[in-house]
């Protein structure tokens, strides 16, 4: 399909800079598959749910992954986007074009990093220096990886090292957050466990690469970036029997959704999982694992967009984001929610 058709256009100040206070009062767009918008809050989520409907969370960590070194008198600045091993990572750098492989890269607080390789993609792989866990050196010298649409409208401060993070995180990994489940609160799980709403996790540690524009100008000529995820058997196994049993699989998250999809065959049984997918769902998709999402608004012409397309129709995402875009909703990572339900 073409790119252009999933371009819409966004007022600039419809881009939430700030998270909602308390996460759970922001407003949710309530889409289902025909009818009318509803316009809600997500605290009203319970009363949208049956008995023995199982939402699924992505547990991953956002870690900070974003650093700022120099090499020699360039300043170079990194983002790391995929863990290769326990030293290594892949990372989009900035100014790049200043390394050669074998450079030394200094971060603040004596952590540094070699830059190891180029990749044909412009990435490089860096090797951290020392025995501390890599994580440990992130801690000390990294920033949490704020999307370029709210870093370049302010400056990361404290705040964003729990506003960026789920409560449900738990995994270290991930480089940006699986953004839906920003909005859960410990008031909202009780609600949710007194309507006998299940929950489950699984694990996608979330790339930069979520952020990359599409430059293609047809959806199949652009391609994907690898993440790492995890469904363990018993999680793969309760949610066969939730569905058996005529509960609905309700992901929150586009990212919880993927690595759903991925790990569900033709069969439409959700398997077991541990690691790489590129999946890239776009209209024309047949869902085998899902019967709704949770999830924010997206940028436009992204494979976020395109996903909630192909889970709803064009021409209805479409309408939901004209109707999201005239009543002030806010968009993107701290901004506000939407329940797509294509099944009654």
């Amino acid at each position: 399909m073409r790119v252009d058709l999933f371009d819409f256009e966004l007022p600039p100040e419809r881009i939430a800079l700030r998270p909602a206070r308390p996460r759970d009062s922001a407003r949710m767009l309530l889409v289902p598959a025909a009818g009318d918008f509803s316009d809600l809050i997500v605290s009203d989520l319970p009363g949208l749910l049956r008995p023995q409907d199982v939402l699924v969370f992505n547990d991953t960590r956002v870690i900070p992954a974003q650093l700022e070194g120099t090499r020699g008198e360039a300043r170079i600045g990194a983002t790391l986007h995929k863990r290769i091993d326990l030293r290594r990572w892949q990372a989009f750098v900035r100014n790049g074009k200043r390394l050669r492989e074998g450079d030394r890269i200094g971060f603040p607080a004596d952590v540094a990093a070699i830059a190891e390789q180029r990749l044909p993609d412009g990435s490089w792989i860096l090797a951290f220096e020392g025995d501390e866990p890599v994580e440990v050196l992130l801690e000390r010298a990294g920033r949490m990886p704020l999307p370029p649409y709210i870093a370049g409208k302010r400056a990361t401060d404290e705040a964003d090292r729990s506003d960026y993070q789920t409560m449900f995180a738990r995994e270290d990994g991930a480089v940006a957050a699986p953004t839906a489940a920003l909005h859960f609160t410990p008031e909202l799980i009780a609600a949710l466990d007194a309507a006998d709403v299940q929950r489950e996790t699984l694990t996608l540690h979330v790339g930069a690469g979520t952020f990359l524009p599409v430059k293609a100008d047809d959806t199949t000529e652009h391609a994907m970036h690898a993440e790492w995820g995890r469904i363990e058997a018993e999680t793969a196994e309760r949610l066969n029997a939730a569905r058996a049993a005529g509960g609905r699989v309700i992901a929150v998250g586009t990212t919880s959704l993927r690595l759903l999809e991925s790990a569900t065959g033709e069969d439409g049984v959700i398997r077991p999982f541990a690691g790489d997918t590129s999946i890239f769902i776009t209209p024309g998709y047949r869902f085998r694992a899902v019967d709704g999402l949770m999830t924010n608004f997206h940028l436009p012409k992204s494979t976020l967009f395109m996903l909630v397309s192909a889970l709803m129709g064009l021409d209805r995402m479409q309408a939901a984001y004209a109707h999201a875009i005239g009543n002030d909703y806010r968009f993107y990572s701290y901004g506000d929610s939407s329940l797509l339900l294509p099944l009654a």
